[in-house]
């Protein structure tokens, strides 16, 4: 379990902290959906750690923090950030975030749904295409760049003829549902795994399993 770091004079050698966004839609309506899992993620980390998602002025929830300490060195660094947005303008707040804590895209870990995976799995990713994901368009529009790290989450794709755009926005089915849960903790142990690891080592490890 993910636990706040207590505060230390320790120095470390790169205390630049991360920023990982967790994708979705605001409101209500949109919460249990398909497309809102990478901000179920961010929402079970700042649980795990004790924290709330305050409003920023980025147009997002931020709550800064650590993981917890490895012997006497302070936990690595993070920012957890829920945009405030509709997925299609995610990047705004992304750039916001970005420009006002001085984050270079190689600290920016964006936490998304993806079509292209079995429900279950998850595989980090650095740059490429977006492949139709609206959210990840809006931010690599808004930063110029398509070179910062990704963890996808996988949510399968549609039945049949489904319109995948009517498919990321419902809600999990009962079949389905037991899966979640198992997800959203395995992609918050992730997380730990990059900022502890660093990128390469957490990629390596994770898209091997």
């Amino acid at each position: 379990m993910l636990d706040r770091a207590a505060g230390s004079a320790v120095h470390r050698t790169d205390d630049r902290p991360w920023l990982v966004v967790g994708l979705g839609n605001p409101g209500p309506r949109y919460e249990g959906n398909r497309h809102n899992l990478g901000a179920m993620v961010v929402e079970h980390l700042a649980a795990e750690l004790g924290e709330r998602l305050s409003a920023h002025r980025s147009r997002a929830g931020v709550a800064q923090t650590r993981l917890r300490p490895s012997g006497a060195v302070p936990g690595p660094r993070l920012l957890l950030a829920r945009p405030a947005s509709f997925m299609n303008e995610s990047g705004g707040p992304v750039v916001g975030l970005v420009r006002f804590f001085r984050v270079r895209p190689d600290r920016l870990l964006i936490v998304h749904d993806e079509l292209d995976l079995p429900l279950g799995r998850l595989r980090l990713k650095l740059g490429g295409g977006e492949g139709g994901h609206n959210g990840l368009r809006s931010i690599s529009a808004s930063l110029g760049t398509k070179d910062y790290c990704r963890l996808r989450l996988g949510i399968g794709r549609p039945p049949g003829r489904m319109d995948p755009a009517d498919y990321v926005l419902r809600d999990f089915a009962p079949a389905e549902r037991a899966e979640v849960p198992v997800l959203i903790a395995e992609a918050a142990e992730t997380v730990e795994e990059v900022l502890r690891q660093g990128w390469d080592r957490a990629q390596c490890a994770v898209n091997a399993r």
